[in-house]
């Protein structure tokens, strides 16, 4: 593993406060690693900041976005055919920890499995 890549639900997560999501994010940042977010997943979460997404708005300062650029989405296309699995912000978070052999963490593990088992790389899963 090189890293760690953000999925919706740990965006949900920390815009919940949840302790244990924070506490965890810190100990990366400490030990020097800065987690990924592809930019479609801060678009799944985003809802115009605001109160209600200050910690949101916080996590992500400590985060780095990708973008999805046409080399990327391509990739997530040709993904999406390998895995049968038509949901472009999953597919998204999957072929980017492949292609940096990213621990992911997220709240839907089963079908992060799915397009991981068809991905290019070692992408490990991890429930928030």
């Amino acid at each position: 593993m090189s890293g760690v890549t953000y999925d919706t639900g740990a965006l949900l997560a920390a815009e919940r406060d949840d302790r244990a999501l924070w506490v965890r994010h810190r100990s990366l940042l400490e030990a020097g690693h800065l987690p990924v977010v592809p930019a479609p997943v801060v678009a799944q979460a985003w809802r115009g900041g605001g109160p209600r997404q200050a910690s949101l708005a916080r996590l992500l300062r400590g985060c780095r976005v990708e973008p999805l650029d046409e080399r990327r989405a391509r990739a997530v296309g040709a993904l999406i055919a390998a895995s049968g699995h038509d949901d472009v912000v999953d597919v998204a978070v999957v072929e980017g920890a492949a292609r940096r052999r990213d621990l992911v963490w997220t709240s839907d593990p089963r079908d992060l499995g799915r397009v991981a088992a068809a991905a290019d790389g070692d992408v490990s899963i991890e429930v928030v």
